[in-house]
């Protein structure tokens, strides 16, 4: 995770909004998506010993914030653009698994979610 304003991060991102540089971002950020499931797995072995075990109360809070993240999703896609809304179906498209690769039931219903969440904010649109 790079600190910001560190060397590494102004050397990654363009400080122009020009659409090929946003495209080349948007790229390197998904390359990262591919490469990080590796890691967060050998993340979540070491964080299993030192992270205790949430309370049902905890559990409940993170299920309160998600129902808020998706609805605050929904309302931001309804409001987008068709371009927005196509990049949300992109990005639904790029984690599914690549064909030979070992399909994980939580990826598909991941992918779907988020098929679902821009079909959600579809019926919302006004215009």
């Amino acid at each position: 995770m790079m600190v910001r304003g560190s060397k590494s991060e102004t050397e990654a991102v363009p400080h122009s909004d020009t659409p090929d540089e946003m495209s080349k971002i948007r790229q390197r950020a998904l390359a990262r998506w591919d490469n990080e499931g590796g890691a967060i797995a050998s993340i979540a072995e070491i964080a299993a010993d030192a992270v205790p075990e949430m309370t049902n109360t905890e559990l409940v809070h993170l299920r309160i914030r998600v129902i808020a993240l998706e609805n605050l999703m929904i309302a931001v896609l309804a409001e987008g653009s068709e371009q927005q809304r196509q990049m949300a179906r992109d990005m639904a498209a790029l984690i599914t698994p690549r064909p030979g690769c070992t399909q994980h039931p939580l990826t598909i219903h991941a992918a779907d979610h988020i098929t679902d969440l821009v079909g959600r904010a579809d019926r919302f649109r006004t215009g």
